[in-house]
């Protein structure tokens, strides 16, 4: 490790003997370089084509920073009714919690049959390829979208908010279960047909004993990003605190915003260290000690007798 400075006369002797690392530094600078300039002739299209004028941008900042401070300033809190907002914050979990763990058990059955080491014969390909399909369909739109589509088929509540995180879940980690299953070991699997182990019994012991990790990391941390997301759906009239949001929006309340917010972050980072103690305990392990024979009793002392 250098700590001294490099006399010009060193650094020309190491160029010179090191040719290709110094090359192929100044080929990353230029691509680098080229990299930078088309990011910003990106934005200067971008602002130019949509008719952005900078002042607005400027006038923009100023404004948010201006509603972030009032955030800060909470007027009359004692006055706020802060049991409908408890209410609905507890509503918002709910919904985030029927709808989640719903799409979870869903999504595992219907990943067996996207994986393809599972589905992996020409017959079952092609049922591969249309769950596939089907979970793309249901991925692709937003939960908003299905909120909304949901409000109108069931009415405004949260049984509109539970369906749409249902669908968009089902399609997300309906994928992200498939993948999990497809990236297990594939030598317990042989090994268990080769005792003769039916299919369920293979993919149940080969497979899903793998991929078990992936599936309740996965459920644990979607629990976390809906508790984020279902605020959006009070917006569009499915439940929960997302209502609150968009009236204290509405009438300029950002204090009462502000503190929902926080709210939720501390929600957040409480259901985060759950799920951390749980992925630590049934994914990681816990220390077994080595098991060790109990010690041998002592014989009974006798006593002397003449």
């Amino acid at each position: 490790m250098l700590t001294e400075a490099l006399a010009p006369s060193a650094i020309a002797t190491i160029k010179r003997d090191n040719p290709k690392l110094f090359s192929a530094q100044r080929r990353y600078l230029r691509y680098l370089g080229a990299f930078a300039v088309l990011i910003t002739l990106y934005y200067i299209y971008f602002f130019t084509f949509y008719g952005i004028p900078w002042s607005a941008v400027v006038h923009g900042s100023s404004e948010i920073g201006r509603y972030f401070l009032r955030m800060f300033v909470w007027h009359n809190f004692s006055e706020w009714p802060l049991m409908y907002y408890f209410e609905q914050i507890v509503m918002t979990l709910a919904i985030v919690f029927a709808g989640t763990i719903t799409a979870s058990f869903l999504a595992l059955p219907l990943s067996f049959l996207a994986a393809r080491n599972v589905m992996s014969t020409p017959v079952l390909r092609p049922i591969s390829l249309v769950v596939r399909r089907i979970l793309d369909i249901l991925r692709g739109l937003d939960m908003a979208i299905w909120g909304l589509i949901f409000v109108r088929a069931v009415g405004m509540g949260p049984l509109a908010g539970v369906l749409a995180i249902i669908l968009q879940d089902l399609g997300l980690l309906g994928k992200l279960y498939a993948e999990g299953h497809e990236a297990v070991e594939r030598s317990p699997s042989r090994g268990l047909r080769a005792l003769g182990a039916n299919p369920l019994q293979t993919h149940r012991f080969g497979i899903f004993t793998q991929s078990f990790p992936t599936f309740l990391a996965l459920s644990l941390y979607q629990i976390e990003s809906n508790t984020r997301s279902a605020a959006v759906l009070g917006f569009v009239g499915a439940g929960g605190i997302g209502l609150v949001y968009a009236e204290n929006m509405r009438l300029w309340n950002w204090d009462v915003v502000m503190f929902i917010t926080l709210i939720l972050v501390v929600i957040v980072m409480a259901m985060d260290k759950i799920s951390s103690i749980l992925r630590a305990k049934y994914i990681h392990g816990e220390d077994i000690d080595l098991f060790e024979a109990p010690p041998k009793p002592k014989p009974p002392i006798e006593l002397y007798k003449p």
